[in-house]
């Protein structure tokens, strides 16, 4: 995954939740930078990684999961209005 980020701590703060945002734990677990309401960014568990995909493409069966645009772009997989599409995660 280009760009991905090694040796990162659980729950460290991080400070992009668009581009680039995916990480490795030292023992190889996924991880993503995200920021909850109200609160500064930091890492958390990502949910399964789908790759690099397309911002706007079909993702049935993908439902949930997180990707990487090929620019960087934080994407997730949402369903609605009866299609699944790739959309960007930090919204």
């Amino acid at each position: 995954m280009p760009g991905i980020a090694g040796n990162v701590v659980l729950v460290a703060p991080c400070d992009n939740t668009t581009y680039y945002v995916f990480g490795t734990t030292p023992w190889g677990r996924i991880v993503f930078c995200g920021s909850p309401r109200r609160y500064e960014p930091r890492y958390f568990r990502a949910p399964p990684m789908a790759g690099v995909k397309d911002l706007n493409s079909a993702c049935t069966g993908y439902e949930n999961d997180v990707a990487q645009a090929p620019d960087g772009l934080f994407l997730t997989c949402l369903s609605a209005n009866g299609a699944a599409r790739w959309v960007r995660g930090d919204t």
